[in-house]
């Protein structure tokens, strides 16, 4: 599969698989942002891309950035459709306020095929064994 990519910016880094068996490839920001204790943010990668129709980009964490530093994405989904900057919600959960240096790397995307269910409304579901069981009701 090819992914085209268009820098929007003279400083943004092209994306890059860090590892050949990776799922993800990496997105790094193209500004210096300081993300508050608590505080949340839009970081711009200064790129574009174009994905094939049937497929979507879905962006998930860098996992040293969550797991050390309390960052985490605000979900996001480009669709095959977007060709606008790809750019990051990240929130800081961390206690100590974060800096994102341009050029480094703020998440991945996994491109992933894409099927479109027929959405049809009825007036009853089938029962399973969870039925109406949510949150906390398979147990510990």
């Amino acid at each position: 599969m090819e992914l085209k990519i268009k820098k929007l910016h003279p400083k943004a880094k092209i994306p890059t698989y860090a590892h050949a068996d990776d799922a993800g490839f990496d997105l790094c920001s193209v500004e210096k942002v300081t993300i508050p204790s608590g505080g949340r943010v839009l970081i711009g990668t200064g790129i574009a891309m174009e994905i094939l129709d049937g497929y979507a980009g879905f962006v998930w964490d860098k996992s040293g950035l969550s797991n050390t530093h309390g960052l985490k994405i605000l979900g996001g989904v480009m669709d095959a459709g977007y060709r606008g900057e790809i750019k990051i919600g990240l929130v800081n959960l961390g206690e100590s306020n974060y800096t994102i240096e341009a050029g480094h790397k703020v998440a991945q995307v996994v491109i992933q095929k894409v099927e479109h269910a027929e959405i049809k409304e009825v007036s009853e579901l089938s029962d399973t064994v969870r039925g109406h069981g949510g949150f906390g009701s398979t147990g510990m």
